[in-house]
Protein backbone atom coordinates (compact mmCIF):
# COMPACT_ATOMS: atom_id res chain seq x y z
CA UNK A 1 0.00 0.00 0.00
CA UNK A 2 1.47 3.42 -1.17
CA UNK A 3 2.13 6.18 1.80
CA UNK A 4 -0.20 8.31 -0.03
CA UNK A 5 -2.28 8.06 -3.22
CA UNK A 6 -4.01 10.35 -5.26
CA UNK A 7 -6.89 8.77 -7.71
CA UNK A 8 -8.72 10.43 -10.14
CA UNK A 9 -8.44 13.80 -8.39
CA UNK A 10 -9.63 16.94 -9.72
CA UNK A 11 -9.33 20.45 -7.97
CA UNK A 12 -11.47 23.69 -8.87
CA UNK A 13 -11.54 27.05 -7.98
CA UNK A 14 -15.71 28.04 -9.28
CA UNK A 15 -14.93 27.29 -12.87
CA UNK A 16 -10.82 27.22 -12.96
CA UNK A 17 -9.39 23.73 -13.32
CA UNK A 18 -6.66 23.83 -10.94
CA UNK A 19 -5.91 19.68 -10.73
CA UNK A 20 -6.94 17.33 -13.66
CA UNK A 21 -7.99 13.83 -13.30
CA UNK A 22 -4.20 12.99 -11.14
CA UNK A 23 -3.72 9.64 -9.99
CA UNK A 24 -0.27 8.99 -8.23
CA UNK A 25 0.90 6.44 -5.67
CA UNK A 26 3.98 7.68 -3.48
CA UNK A 27 6.10 4.82 -1.59
CA UNK A 28 6.29 5.35 2.45
CA UNK A 29 9.88 6.65 3.47
CA UNK A 30 11.11 7.78 0.17
CA UNK A 31 11.40 11.72 -0.57
CA UNK A 32 9.14 12.73 -3.53
CA UNK A 33 9.31 16.05 -5.50
CA UNK A 34 6.31 17.55 -7.08
CA UNK A 35 7.94 19.97 -9.60
CA UNK A 36 6.85 22.01 -11.82
CA UNK A 37 6.38 25.87 -13.28
CA UNK A 38 4.07 28.72 -11.16
CA UNK A 39 0.41 28.02 -11.39
CA UNK A 40 0.66 24.10 -12.24
CA UNK A 41 -1.15 22.83 -9.44
CA UNK A 42 1.99 22.05 -6.90
CA UNK A 43 0.96 23.71 -3.68
CA UNK A 44 -3.21 22.73 -4.12
CA UNK A 45 -1.92 19.01 -5.12
CA UNK A 46 0.09 19.43 -1.28
CA UNK A 47 -2.96 21.04 0.15
CA UNK A 48 -5.42 18.40 -0.86
CA UNK A 49 -2.84 15.92 1.99
CA UNK A 50 -3.37 18.04 4.66
CA UNK A 51 -7.20 18.13 4.49
CA UNK A 52 -6.75 22.14 3.61
CA UNK A 53 -8.89 21.34 0.44
CA UNK A 54 -10.61 18.55 -0.65
CA UNK A 55 -11.26 17.52 -4.22
CA UNK A 56 -13.87 18.11 -6.58
CA UNK A 57 -13.48 14.86 -7.73
CA UNK A 58 -11.42 11.73 -7.04
CA UNK A 59 -10.10 10.96 -3.04
CA UNK A 60 -7.03 11.60 -1.71
CA UNK A 61 -5.59 8.81 0.92
CA UNK A 62 -2.45 9.05 3.36
CA UNK A 63 -1.49 5.76 4.75
CA UNK A 64 -4.74 3.96 4.03
CA UNK A 65 -7.22 6.58 5.26
CA UNK A 66 -9.08 8.80 3.09
CA UNK A 67 -9.41 12.18 3.53
CA UNK A 68 -12.83 13.12 3.36
CA UNK A 69 -13.02 16.88 5.85
CA UNK A 70 -11.55 20.44 5.78
CA UNK A 71 -12.91 20.85 9.46
CA UNK A 72 -10.75 21.34 12.70
CA UNK A 73 -11.11 17.55 13.60
CA UNK A 74 -9.97 16.40 10.73
CA UNK A 75 -6.67 19.40 10.81
CA UNK A 76 -6.36 18.39 13.90
CA UNK A 77 -5.60 13.98 12.84
CA UNK A 78 -3.99 15.37 10.03
CA UNK A 79 -1.41 17.65 12.18
CA UNK A 80 -0.44 14.48 13.75
CA UNK A 81 0.28 12.39 10.35
CA UNK A 82 1.65 15.13 8.51
CA UNK A 83 4.70 18.01 9.90
CA UNK A 84 4.31 21.16 6.80
CA UNK A 85 7.00 23.52 6.04
CA UNK A 86 5.93 26.21 3.72
CA UNK A 87 7.64 29.42 2.54
CA UNK A 88 9.42 31.34 5.37
CA UNK A 89 8.43 29.19 7.56
CA UNK A 90 5.05 30.32 8.69
CA UNK A 91 6.12 31.12 12.29
CA UNK A 92 3.20 33.19 14.68
CA UNK A 93 4.91 36.58 14.78
CA UNK A 94 4.01 37.33 18.44
CA UNK A 95 5.45 33.49 19.74
CA UNK A 96 8.88 32.89 20.60
CA UNK A 97 11.06 29.97 18.72
CA UNK A 98 10.17 27.80 21.65
CA UNK A 99 6.37 28.47 21.39
CA UNK A 100 6.53 28.27 17.96
CA UNK A 101 8.18 24.58 17.77
CA UNK A 102 5.96 23.32 20.96
CA UNK A 103 2.71 24.85 19.52
CA UNK A 104 1.84 21.36 18.22
CA UNK A 105 2.44 19.43 21.15
CA UNK A 106 0.24 21.68 23.43
CA UNK A 107 -2.49 21.61 21.62
CA UNK A 108 -2.08 17.84 21.67
CA UNK A 109 -1.80 17.90 25.05
CA UNK A 110 1.70 16.58 26.22
CA UNK A 111 3.30 17.06 29.42
CA UNK A 112 5.78 19.65 29.64
CA UNK A 113 8.57 17.80 30.55
CA UNK A 114 7.86 15.75 27.32
CA UNK A 115 7.68 18.98 25.70
CA UNK A 116 11.22 20.17 26.75
CA UNK A 117 12.83 16.83 26.06
CA UNK A 118 11.63 17.00 22.69
CA UNK A 119 12.55 20.30 21.95
CA UNK A 120 15.96 19.95 23.34
CA UNK A 121 16.47 16.88 20.98
CA UNK A 122 15.00 18.78 18.01
CA UNK A 123 17.10 21.89 18.64
CA UNK A 124 20.01 20.09 18.56
CA UNK A 125 18.90 17.91 15.30
CA UNK A 126 18.44 21.05 13.31
CA UNK A 127 21.39 22.93 14.41
CA UNK A 128 19.35 25.68 16.44
CA UNK A 129 21.88 27.36 19.05
CA UNK A 130 20.36 27.28 22.55
CA UNK A 131 20.17 31.02 22.48
CA UNK A 132 17.40 31.31 19.94
CA UNK A 133 14.60 30.25 21.97
CA UNK A 134 13.30 33.14 23.45
CA UNK A 135 13.51 35.19 19.83
CA UNK A 136 11.08 36.23 18.14
CA UNK A 137 10.42 35.36 14.57
CA UNK A 138 11.59 39.31 13.07
CA UNK A 139 14.75 38.43 15.04
CA UNK A 140 15.85 35.73 12.99
CA UNK A 141 17.25 34.88 9.57
CA UNK A 142 15.79 33.42 6.65
CA UNK A 143 17.46 30.38 7.51
CA UNK A 144 16.57 30.36 11.02
CA UNK A 145 13.19 30.98 10.60
CA UNK A 146 13.22 27.33 8.08
CA UNK A 147 15.15 25.64 10.79
CA UNK A 148 12.84 26.74 13.35
CA UNK A 149 9.26 25.62 10.54
CA UNK A 150 11.26 22.25 10.20
CA UNK A 151 11.55 21.29 14.31
CA UNK A 152 8.12 22.43 14.26
CA UNK A 153 7.16 19.94 11.44
CA UNK A 154 9.25 17.18 13.11
CA UNK A 155 7.87 17.94 16.88
CA UNK A 156 5.10 15.50 16.56
CA UNK A 157 7.14 12.77 15.20
CA UNK A 158 4.23 12.49 11.95
CA UNK A 159 5.54 10.04 9.63
CA UNK A 160 4.83 12.09 6.94
CA UNK A 161 6.47 15.35 5.63
CA UNK A 162 5.24 18.17 3.26
CA UNK A 163 7.46 21.17 2.11
CA UNK A 164 5.80 23.50 -0.18
CA UNK A 165 8.70 25.77 -1.95
CA UNK A 166 10.65 25.61 1.52
CA UNK A 167 13.55 27.53 0.20
CA UNK A 168 12.91 29.58 -1.82
CA UNK A 169 13.16 32.69 -0.38
CA UNK A 170 16.72 32.08 0.67
CA UNK A 171 19.88 33.77 -0.69
CA UNK A 172 21.99 31.30 -2.75
CA UNK A 173 24.40 30.45 0.00
CA UNK A 174 22.20 29.83 2.73
CA UNK A 175 20.10 27.59 0.25
CA UNK A 176 22.41 25.18 -0.65
CA UNK A 177 23.77 24.79 3.03
CA UNK A 178 20.01 24.35 4.04
CA UNK A 179 19.46 21.75 1.00
CA UNK A 180 22.01 19.64 2.04
CA UNK A 181 21.23 19.66 5.99
CA UNK A 182 17.65 18.74 5.15
CA UNK A 183 18.77 16.39 2.92
CA UNK A 184 20.74 14.73 5.91
CA UNK A 185 17.81 15.31 7.96
CA UNK A 186 15.34 13.36 5.69
CA UNK A 187 17.96 10.75 5.61
CA UNK A 188 18.14 10.19 9.28
CA UNK A 189 14.22 10.25 10.07
CA UNK A 190 13.64 7.75 7.22
CA UNK A 191 10.04 9.61 6.55
CA UNK A 192 7.65 9.79 3.81
CA UNK A 193 8.26 13.27 2.61
CA UNK A 194 6.49 15.08 -0.58
CA UNK A 195 8.32 18.59 -1.33
CA UNK A 196 7.17 21.05 -4.14
CA UNK A 197 9.41 22.88 -5.71
CA UNK A 198 10.12 24.61 -9.32
CA UNK A 199 13.69 24.42 -9.28
CA UNK A 200 14.98 21.59 -11.06
CA UNK A 201 18.30 20.97 -9.83
CA UNK A 202 16.71 21.38 -6.18
CA UNK A 203 14.10 18.73 -7.51
CA UNK A 204 17.04 16.24 -8.42
CA UNK A 205 19.20 17.04 -5.20
CA UNK A 206 16.12 15.73 -2.96
CA UNK A 207 14.12 13.13 -5.36
CA UNK A 208 14.04 9.48 -5.30
CA UNK A 209 11.18 10.30 -7.94
CA UNK A 210 9.55 13.47 -9.47
CA UNK A 211 6.02 14.02 -10.06
CA UNK A 212 5.76 16.49 -12.90
CA UNK A 213 2.75 19.04 -13.43
CA UNK A 214 2.00 20.81 -16.31
CA UNK A 215 -1.30 22.95 -16.12
CA UNK A 216 -2.89 20.90 -13.51
CA UNK A 217 -2.07 17.91 -15.61
CA UNK A 218 0.27 14.63 -14.08
CA UNK A 219 3.03 14.31 -17.37
CA UNK A 220 5.20 12.44 -16.11
CA UNK A 221 6.16 10.24 -12.95
CA UNK A 222 9.28 8.67 -11.73
CA UNK A 223 12.47 8.56 -10.83
CA UNK A 224 14.89 11.54 -11.46
CA UNK A 225 17.37 9.68 -14.25
CA UNK A 226 13.72 8.86 -15.95
CA UNK A 227 12.93 12.62 -16.49
CA UNK A 228 16.23 13.85 -17.96
CA UNK A 229 16.51 11.40 -20.14
CA UNK A 230 12.85 10.27 -20.73
CA UNK A 231 10.52 13.30 -21.04
CA UNK A 232 7.01 11.99 -21.72
CA UNK A 233 6.02 15.28 -23.91
CA UNK A 234 8.00 17.94 -25.99
CA UNK A 235 6.68 20.08 -23.34
CA UNK A 236 8.50 18.05 -20.24
CA UNK A 237 11.41 18.29 -22.49
CA UNK A 238 11.01 21.86 -22.86
CA UNK A 239 10.68 22.16 -19.23
CA UNK A 240 13.41 20.12 -18.56
CA UNK A 241 15.96 21.51 -21.15
CA UNK A 242 15.24 25.03 -20.02
CA UNK A 243 17.47 24.49 -17.13
CA UNK A 244 20.50 23.08 -19.03
CA UNK A 245 22.03 26.73 -20.03
CA UNK A 246 22.39 27.85 -16.41
CA UNK A 247 23.94 24.86 -15.50
CA UNK A 248 26.21 25.16 -18.37
CA UNK A 249 27.03 28.58 -17.33
CA UNK A 250 27.72 27.72 -14.48
CA UNK A 251 30.12 25.22 -15.03
CA UNK A 252 31.90 28.07 -17.56
CA UNK A 253 31.72 30.25 -14.61
CA UNK A 254 33.27 28.02 -12.57
CA UNK A 255 35.95 26.96 -14.69
CA UNK A 256 36.96 30.68 -15.51
CA UNK A 257 37.16 30.96 -11.52
CA UNK A 258 39.31 28.13 -11.32
CA UNK A 259 41.95 29.12 -14.28
CA UNK A 260 42.09 32.83 -12.47
CA UNK A 261 42.79 31.13 -8.83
Amino acid sequence: MPAVAFSNVSVAYGPTPVLRNVSLDLPARQTHVVLGPSGSGKSTLLKCLTGLLIPTEGTVTVFGRRVVSATLPAQRMANREAGLVIQDGGLFPHLTVADNVTLPARLAGWPDRRIAARLDELETFVGLAGDLRLRFPRALSGGQRQRVAIARALLLDPPLLLLDEPLSALDPMIRTELQDQLKEIFEAVGKTVVMVTHDIPEALHFADTIALLENGTLVQHGPPDQILRRPASDWAKLFVRASVPRWRELARSLQALGETL
